[in-house]
């Protein structure tokens, strides 16, 4: 479908109150979880002692939780350290969550040049699973923390969504033959767009209905319009941009074919916290009965990795075990609007995901 079309219509939001909400939710995490006296850069009191430890400035984006979830947990509403790493693996990881993390919460008092050049050189993360696929690692604060992806194609390089711009990681990537494309899956995860942008000369790519001039994302170069699918201007057939309303009005997933990876923004994940596929209704600034609708649709699709922007990666077995868990996923929220939240119990006997973390 080309770049042309019917606009989606629907209750919208005012664009600076969509804009603000993200991180008006992350700032409040972190001024309820501060006690007066304490220090915010000093070391929470649920750190086990050592070298590595999370302060209280931590947003409880989850992002340390699942890259070294042998180090980092979550404890009285924020991340902390219930292990030191001991491995040099351990040690990485690690370093790489630290990286990673959008409030800068985390340290490490002994760490090594050669060792941060190890965690550095890594960089991006190639996703298990998968083969041309990479995890951007360096997480923004204005935007949650939302993780962010690199897709390697023979024709050119896709990047999904925006990561904290980062010199180290900008070397990377053009070490990778850089990216020709920018997809923005919606307004919220958008972060250092404009930089990336400049420092690598791509062009982004983002739904009309979530432009606007206050992230300057009124000048995007390409504004999708109407309900789509849509392929890349550079004419392959290898991957797919896909509408799916409700989370906000123009939600755009990527489906890359080859891989059977879905890059699903902020549409759908397996959250951490509930211990289940998730929707995240608190956050929906649209219409969670139309995100409901777009999760079905995705049973259509071919894809076992699903690579969230927040919550947690899931993989299937196969394609019909991915659509059982879509199902499980509407039927949970539906009972979660229904019941006040009792929609997880559903999952409580059902097959999971082979894997939900990195």
């Amino acid at each position: 479908m080309s770049l042309a079309g019917v606009q989606s219509v629907g209750r919208v939001l005012p664009a600076t109150d969509r804009v603000k909400r993200p991180l008006q939710r992350a700032a409040g995490r972190v001024n309820a979880a501060v006690a007066p006296e304490r220090k915010l850069r000093d070391p929470r009191e649920e750190n086990v002692s050592g070298d590595f430890y999370v302060d209280s400035t931590c947003i409880d984006c989850d992002t340390c939780r699942w890259m070294a979830p042998e180090t980092y947990s979550r404890a009285n509403g924020q991340s902390a350290v219930h292990l030191q790493p001991k491995s040099h693996e351990e040690r990485k990881r690690a370093l790489q969550a630290l990286l990673a993390c959008p409030s800068f919460s985390i340290h490490a008092s002994h760490k090594k040049s050669e060792e941060m050049g190890a965690a550095l050189s890594d960089m991006p993360l190639h996703v298990p699973g998968t083969e041309n696929v990479f995890h951007l690692v360096m997480a923004s604060g204005s935007s949650f923390g939302a993780a962010a992806y690199l897709l390697r194609r023979p024709e050119s390089n896709v990047m999904f969504d925006s990561p904290r711009f980062d010199v180290k990681l900008l070397e990377r990537i053009q070490a990778m033959g850089g990216a020709k494309y920018m997809c923005l899956s919606h307004r919220d995860d958008v972060s250092d767009h404009a930089q990336w942008t400049e420092a690598l000369n791509c062009t982004r790519i983002l739904h009309k209905d979530e432009c606007n001039s206050a992230q300057g994302t009124d000048k995007v170069e390409l504004k999708l319009e109407g309900e789509g699918p849509w392929s890349l201007p550079d004419g392959g057939s290898d991957v797919e941009l896909i509408h799916t309303p409700g989370h906000t009005t123009g939600h755009v997933v990527l489906l890359v074919k080859p891989e059977r990876v879905l890059f699903s923004g902020d549409h759908w994940g397996y959250s951490g916290g509930e211990q289940c596929g998730s929707l995240f209704r608190r956050f929906n600034w649209y219409s969670i009965d139309i995100q409901m609708e777009s999760l079905n649709k995705l049973k259509l699709l071919d894809f076992v990795h699903v690579l969230p922007g927040h919550g947690r990666r899931m993989s299937f077995k196969d394609k019909a075990a991915k659509d059982d868990y879509i199902d499980l996923t509407v039927a949970a929220t539906q009972q979660d609007i229904a019941e006040s939240g009792t929609g997880r119990d559903i999952f409580r006997k059902a097959p999971q995901p082979l894997s939900t973390t990195n």
